[in-house]
């Protein structure tokens, strides 16, 4: 049976880059491109048996490690590798932290995707040379926050994507298609597993998933 992996990135030249590595580390694979976490979402739906995602953390819809943290808990069983233009020692570990199967920079050449790929499918975590010693030595960033994060459902999730964009309750209900009254009882539910009180804070806490509050700099991927 042919595997399926998922690739999740908003920049179509670097989906068509990891796309050639699935086809390398695995010829007969199938791709499913997406290019936000809404599309994500949907595809994990609907391809429950997904063998692997390939996660951007910044795309639409994403903050940071939102995106990883969220498919962590939703989806335990389907290992995420996280590709990022952000190759800080830091943002390495913490994507390891919050349950990434491997962390692939976005400079490293196709054949080093391609073999990071293989690995992982094999059951392996893939690192870049050198940097598994040093960021063992490096606290572990795993939060409260990030736990709580994990608990929400998808629906829940795609909710708090909105409230962080700034969208009004009427609004948020329009795109998903469903009632005020229904979204704000979403909101209820997000603002209890999250552990605050007001949009204001959900907002506050979601940004703890940035990459680099700091550095917007770093926004690309």
């Amino acid at each position: 049976m042919a595997q399926t992996i998922i690739v999740a990135d908003d920049h179509p030249l670097f989906r068509a880059a990891l796309k050639q590595a699935v086809s390398q580390a695995v010829p007969d694979a199938e791709t499913v491109e997406v290019d936000s976490i809404k599309a994500l979402q949907a595809a994990v739906e609907s391809h429950p048996d997904a063998d692997l995602v390939l996660l951007d953390l910044n795309m639409p819809g994403a903050h940071g490690f939102s995106g990883l943290v969220f498919m962590r808990g939703q989806y335990p069983g389907l290992p995420v590798v996280v590709v990022s233009g952000s190759e800080e020692l830091q943002v390495m570990r913490r994507s390891i932290d919050y349950g990434a199967s491997g962390f692939i920079p976005k400079s490293a050449p196709l054949p080093t995707i391609t073999e990071a790929i293989q690995a992982v499918l094999e059951g392996d975590v893939w690192l870049p040379d050198g940097v598994a010693d040093k960021i063992e030595r490096m606290d572990s960033e795993t939060t409260d926050f990030s736990e709580r994060l994990a608990s929400l459902t998808p629906q829940q999730f795609r909710v708090l994507g909105m409230l962080a964009e700034g969208l009004l309750n009427k609004q948020i209900a329009y795109d998903l298609d469903v009632s005020e009254a229904t979204i704000k009882a979403h909101i209820t539910a997000v603002f209890r597993k999250l552990g605050v009180r007001n949009r204001t804070q959900a907002v506050i806490a979601i940004q703890q998933m940035e990459i680099d509050p700091t550095d917007q700099s770093l926004s690309g991927g």
